[in-house]
């Protein structure tokens, strides 16, 4: 029986995970795949190292209404029945608050911690810390690590972290944190082979999907972010609202009656990409679609996309470089030449046949910026962290 490090990325109604095996240096992907509609038609998928379907036969049985305490139990089952033991387990957890500028072994005290910033993700942390339980519960004995979101960008200098808030509100943590670092993190990794030098000068990183976010680099490390105090700020998203006047808060409790509650559920779920068109979160079905509601949904997402990008240059002195990644950044040529067409002040150029194949260079040859096109992958970067903080592969 093989070893491996196994991988998971639990959401509200979603699990994503991934084993990967091989020695140090050298962590390859085994399996991956994930359990979508969990608690109410739960369906599983799964593909092997190469990408490959895993047979109809040998995927796992589950409950439709099936809930994530009892589910993780039967993945882990489900895998050592393909051959593979697991020798420890890396999560990602969208917030580790200040404390943490990288990943951590997890304890009862890191828990603790991390169940106070539940507030911060309500959206994600629960889901992440649920996971966390429910592999210590099947196998307390296995060692498990926290990835954070957050950690990337502690590089950040006092200034690109403060609100202009009360002094004591900022002593007591209402700071811009941002997230997605786990996906910047990986770009980080891949801009020497894609760049060259230039990979340590300027480079804007946009992860967009339906959670969406920019971070500004230098040195490959993080210097600005859109997301702030929690992952409701910057970009306009699937159903996030993003950056958003204060002002409409108060405007909705106070003169419309609305409880923080239903405010948050606007928020967070009604609004975005879903809202404006008032038809769905999924980019591919709205650039399908020929309503006047889905082009302005569309339209807006990319011009608050092209604002925010012009914001974080300043951040960086200048601009050398735009990788776009996750769902939508990797696989929509629309949305990425709606951005850069109103980025041509920057010297941004587009080689319109590239960016239609997706290809990983899609600046034109005399563009002063160069624009990538590089798929992100989080679960190697946790499981790369989750080797290094102690496991033994052999």
């Amino acid at each position: 029986m093989s070893e491996a490090i196994l991988v998971l990325n639990a959401g509200s109604s979603s699990l994503k995970f991934a084993v990967y095996g091989g020695a140090s240096g050298a962590l390859v992907p085994v399996l991956r795949g994930k359990v979508a509609g969990i608690g109410t038609a739960a369906v599983f998928s799964a593909r092997d190292g190469v990408g490959a379907a895993v047979p109809e036969a040998d995927l796992l049985q589950i409950a439709p209404e099936i809930g994530h305490d009892a589910l993780i139990p039967l993945l882990l089952a489900w895998i050592a029945g393909n051959g593979v033991r697991i020798t420890s387990a890396g999560h990602r957890v969208v917030h580790g608050g200040r404390a943490h500028a990288g990943p951590a072994k997890v304890s009862a005290d890191l828990l603790e911690e991390l169940e106070a910033l539940v507030p911060l993700a309500p959206l994600h942390q629960p889901h992440n810390l649920d996971a966390i339980r429910s592999v210590a519960a099947f196998a307390p004995e296995l060692p498990q690590v926290a990835c954070f979101d957050t950690s990337f960008h502690r590089t950040q200098d006092r200034l690109a972290q403060l609100f202009a808030l009360p002094r004591e509100m900022s002593e007591a943590g209402i700071l811009r944190y941002g997230f997605h670092g786990l996906s910047y993190d990986y770009i980080a990794g891949r801009l020497p082979e894609a760049l060259g030098a230039r990979a340590e000068g300027r480079v804007i990183v946009a992860h967009l999907g339906n959670g969406a976010s920019m971070c500004a680099m230098r040195g490959r490390q993080s210097v600005a972010t859109s997301m702030g105090f929690t992952a409701l700020d910057g970009l306009m998203m699937g159903q996030r609202c993003g950056a958003l006047d204060p002002g409409v808060v108060l405007y909705l409790m106070q003169q419309k009656g609305m409880s923080a509650e239903a405010v948050g559920h606007v928020l967070y779920e009604k609004s975005g990409l879903a809202g404006v068109s008032g038809m769905t979160n999924d980019m591919t079905v709205l650039q399908a679609s020929d309503s006047a509601e889905a082009r302005e949904a569309i339209a807006l997402f990319c011009y608050r996309a092209a604002g925010e990008l012009a914001q974080l240059v300043a951040a960086i002195d200048g601009l050398d470089a735009i990788v776009f990644t996750a769902g939508i950044g990797e696989n929509s040529a629309e949305v990425r030449a709606m951005i850069c067409d109103r980025l041509g002040w920057l010297g941004v150029t587009l080689d319109m046949q590239a960016n239609a194949a997706n290809a990983t260079r899609i600046s034109a040859a005399g563009s002063a910026v160069a624009v990538l096109v590089i798929p992100t992958d989080e679960e190697a970067v946790i499981a790369a962290a989750t080797h290094r903080l102690g496991t033994d592969l052999g």
